[in-house]
């Protein structure tokens, strides 16, 4: 438990059946729209979910969540096998709560448990400067081939060197829609 600059504890949870509707809200508050919202609630029914974690004050109980993030299935097809790995999206905390580490926290705590899934990597499409601090890597992420292009797609290896070398096609849930 921290207090991540709140002034208030924080707990970074797995997420659970019951805030389904808290973590819809959070999402959509965060983005202005519904897709991440919806995108979560096809991840959870496809089953894709492999990492989903919320920051919840600790006090009191009925605070609205601060922070959301998921990690969900990722194949890597290449080089003559399947990797398993995980697609990072959507990360999001409430405006009050952000540049507190906030969201660094839940996103360092479900790379962790992806790393003791057995994962291989973890991809990103998202802000550069913003996941370098992770380990994320455009370099690491110019040998798969996904309809992401360009520095904001980013890889990050779990297990060293899984990713040299490679040229892999990625398959990710389909609740992305993004067929394969």
């Amino acid at each position: 438990m921290k207090a991540f600059g709140t002034g208030f504890p924080t707990t970074i949870r797995e997420a659970q059946p019951r805030d389904g509707a808290e973590v819809h809200a959070l999402l959509r508050e965060c983005f202005g729209h519904e897709y991440e919202a919806q995108l979560v609630a096809r991840l959870r029914a496809e089953r894709a979910m492999l990492v989903e974690l919320v920051a919840a004050r600790s006090a009191p109980p009925s605070a609205p969540l601060l922070g959301h993030v998921a990690f969900s299935t990722l194949a890597i097809e290449g080089n003559g096998g399947t990797l398993r790995a995980a697609a990072l999206a959507p990360l999001a905390v409430r405006p009050e709560a952000r540049r507190r580490g906030l969201g660094a926290s839940l996103v360092e705590d479900g790379i962790e448990r992806c790393r003791r899934l057995g994962l291989v990597a973890v991809v990103v499409l998202g802000d550069p400067a913003y996941y370098a601090r992770f380990g994320f890597s455009a370099a690491l992420a110019q040998g798969l081939d996904a309809p992401f292009h360009g520095d904001a797609f980013q890889a990050l290896e779990l297990a060293p060197g899984a990713l040299a070398g490679i040229h892999g096609r990625l398959r990710y849930a389909g609740a992305f829609g993004l067929g394969g």
